[in-house]
C-alpha cells in the first residue's frame, strides 16, 4: 500500500525555530511521525518537549514568530507547508479538525453554541435549519442531555465538562480524516477525564476517523491510544505501539517516565518519583544525545555523538533513539 493512502498524517524529518529576544529557539528537530488510517497516535513528554507545537504545526496554526527550518507536514499526501492560506482554510474544519486543551477559552462566549456550530457549517450548501439539526444530533452523540434547546445556551451556561463536549462536537461535526487532540483533558478532573476519553474512543471507532492524541498523562495514554510517540526537547526519542512502550520500553528516558506515572507506583509515599535535572536549553542544543546529562547510563559517546533510531526488542515497528541500542555499543 502506498504511504499516502497508508497514512493520513506524515510527518517528515521536520525542525522548527521560534524567534525570541535570546536567539532563535530549536523547538523541534529533525521530528517524524505517522498517523495510519484508522488508528489513535499518542504524543507524550515532558511540559516543552514540543507535543503541542508538532499538533499546531500540523493545522498550520503556529504563532506568527515560528519559522519551519526544513521538512514536509502531509496530510492525506498533500504538504500542508506549502499550502496557501485558501488552501489551508479549505483543509481545516473538513479534513482535519482540532480540540484544544481549555474548553473555557476555545469557545465564544458571547455567542450561542448553536450559532458557533451553524458557523463551522459554512462550506455546505445547505439551509440553516438543517445545519441546526445536524448540530443537535452531533450534541446528542456527544452526550448533551436535551441538545435542541441547548443549541440556544452560551458556553457559560454549560460546565467544563460539558464545554470540552461541545468542543469534540463541533471538531467531529464535519467526520474528518484527522482529529489531533491537544491535551483535550487537561482542564478536567479526573472522572471527567475518563468519560472524555470513553466518549473519544467511542466515536473514533464510530466515525473511523484518525487520531492525534496530544498527552502528558500516560494512562490516558494508554487506554486510548494503539501507537506511541515519545518526544524530548523536540526530538521524538523513542516510538512503537502501546504494547512496545509500556511492556517494554527501549529508550531510558521512557523509562524514567513511566517509574514516574503515579499509577505504577505500589507502596504508599509521600514522595512522588522525578527525573534528575533539567531539560536543556534549546537556545543552545548541546551535541550528543539530548537526554545523556539526565541519563543513569551515559557513557563517553553520549557526549559526541547524536544516536540514530534503532529497533528495540527486535521489532521494526518500536524503534528508540539509543546508543545502547546499537549493538558495536561500548555501553551496552
Amino acid at each position: 500500500m502506498d504511504s499516502d493512502t497508508e497514512n493520513v498524517l506524515e510527518v517528515r524529518d521536520l525542525s522548527l525555530d521560534f524567534g525570541s529576544p535570546r536567539g532563535r529557539l530549536h523547538a523541534l528537530r529533525h521530528v517524524s511521525l505517522k498517523v495510519p488510517r484508522g488508528r489513535v497516535v499518542g504524543v507524550v513528554g515532558e511540559s516543552g518537549s514540543g507535543k503541542s507545537t508538532v499538533a499546531l504545526a500540523c493545522m498550520g496554526l503556529l504563532a506568527a514568530n515560528a519559522q519551519v527550518v526544513g521538512g514536509e507536514i502531509l496530510l492525506e499526501g498533500r504538504d500542508i507547508l506549502r499550502m496557501n492560506q485558501d488552501e489551508l482554510q479549505a483543509v481545516r474544519g473538513r479534513r482535519a479538525s482540532m480540540i484544544f486543551q481549555d474548553p473555557m477559552t476555545a469557545l465564544n462566549p458571547v455567542r450561542s453554541i448553536g450559532t458557533q456550530m451553524v458557523d463551522i457549517q459554512y462550506r455546505d450548501r445547505i439551509t440553516d435549519s438543517e445545519k441546526r439539526k445536524r448540530a443537535a444530533e452531533m450534541l446528542g452523540r456527544v452526550g448533551i442531555p436535551d441538545p435542541r434547546s441547548r443549541l440556544k445556551a452560551f458556553p457559560h451556561q454549560f460546565s467544563g465538562g460539558m464545554r470540552q463536549r461541545i468542543c469534540i462536537a463541533m471538531a467531529l461535526l464535519v467526520e474528518p480524516a484527522l482529529l489531533l487532540a491537544d491535551e483535550p483533558t487537561t482542564a478536567l478532573d479526573a472522572t471527567l477525564e475518563v468519560q472524555i476519553i470513553k466518549l473519544l474512543e467511542r466515536l473514533q471507532s464510530e466515525i473511523g476517523c484518525s487520531i492525534l492524541f496530544v498527552s502528558h498523562h500516560l494512562g490516558t495514554v494508554a487506554e486510548l491510544c494503539d501507537d506511541v510517540v515519545v518526544m524530548y526537547a523536540g526530538e521524538v526519542v523513542e516510538q512503537g505501539t502501546v504494547r512496545d512502550i509500556f511492556g517494554n520500553p527501549g529508550h531510558p528516558y521512557t523509562r524514567a517516565l513511566l517509574e514516574c506515572d503515579p499509577g505504577r507506583i505500589k507502596e504508599k509515599t509521600r514522595q512522588l518519583p522525578t527525573i534528575p535535572g533539567d531539560v536543556p536549553d534549546v537556545l543552545n542544543v548541546p551535541p550528543g544525545c539530548i537526554f545523556r546529562d539526565r541519563c543513569p547510563r551515559a557513557f563517553e559517546r553520549c557526549a559526541s555523538e547524536s544516536p540514530v533510531a534503532h529497533g528495540a526488542a527486535g521489532t521494526a515497528e518500536h524503534l528508540a533513539r539509543c546508543h545502547l541500542l546499537d549493538g558495536n555499543s561500548e555501553g551496552a
